[in-house]
């Protein structure tokens, strides 16, 4: 992955940056925008309020990517969790006449830069049931997970909410969901610097057998179509059979 600026990312068309007080009036059009996507989607994006977002801004916890008018096109904030353990960059959105032009890859690129900037120790985290964001977080270095890997903290599972599928995570007592759970763990890079700086040339080529492998998304994006579709009509199953015995308790 190409090196991003500490500033911003400059293209023919837009441009992605941390945001600043300057972007504060667009809090109320992003939220409306996560609003609507989530419907469209039929899945939930965390709800937040405007101030919220400006918090996030003023914290210097959010990327945003504008057009050459200075509107609102992409936007992701980070989150922490557990004193720090975990960061999430949460809150991905990008508008759908923008959705064919890396916006959400640079977003989220510009966002695991900063999370690892400002928080170097922490594992970054995720939680989603697109395809095409897993794609992006597997080209960062995440890695699928079980929810069990994920915050313990009520929190952090709040944001699930306001999502359609939330009962399915309640029922199943927060261990099964739609949404397939993700993680990228600084310590893994730093274990392999550790083998190569200790080992000799040839014992250099052993660990690098054993070292940690990259996720490679590609390979595995079939399985994913296939588990997500299995999901899918399990818990449709489960939720058709709950609100059967609920109809006949009321006969």
């Amino acid at each position: 992955m190409e090196k991003l600026s500490a500033s911003e990312v400059l293209t023919n068309d837009y441009t992605v940056q941390v945001a600043t007080s300057e972007h504060l009036h667009l809090a109320e059009a992003i939220c409306l925008e996560m609003e609507e996507s989530a419907k469209a989607r039929g899945t939930g994006i965390a709800k937040r309020s405007p101030q919220y977002l400006r918090d996030k801004i003023n914290e210097g916890k959010a990327i945003i990517a504008t057009n050459s008018e200075g509107d609102f096109i992409g936007f992701c904030y980070v989150e922490t969790w557990e004193h720090g353990k975990f960061v999430a960059n949460s809150g991905l959105i990008v508008k759908p006449e923008w959705r064919k032009y890396g916006v959400a890859k640079a977003v989220k690129a510009r966002a695991f830069e900063l999370s690892r900037t400002r928080y170097p120790d922490a594992k970054i985290i995720g939680i989603t049931t697109s395809l095409a964001v897993m794609k992006i977080n597997s080209e960062l270095g995440y890695e699928p997970t079980t929810f069990s890997e994920l915050p313990v903290n009520d929190a952090f599972w709040k944001g699930c909410q306001s999502c359609v599928n939330y009962d399915v995570l309640t029922r199943t007592d927060r261990k099964h969901c739609l949404c397939t759970g993700m993680i990228f763990d600084p310590e893994w890079e730093r274990k392999k610097a550790l083998k190569e700086q200790e080992t000799s040339s040839e014992e250099n080529v052993m660990a690098e057998e054993n070292a940690h492998e990259p996720w490679n998304f590609l390979k595995d994006v079939k399985v994913l179509e296939r588990l997500k579709s299995i999901k899918e009509k399990m818990f449709l199953k489960m939720a058709e059979r709950r609100a059967n015995k609920l109809i006949a308790n009321r006969d």
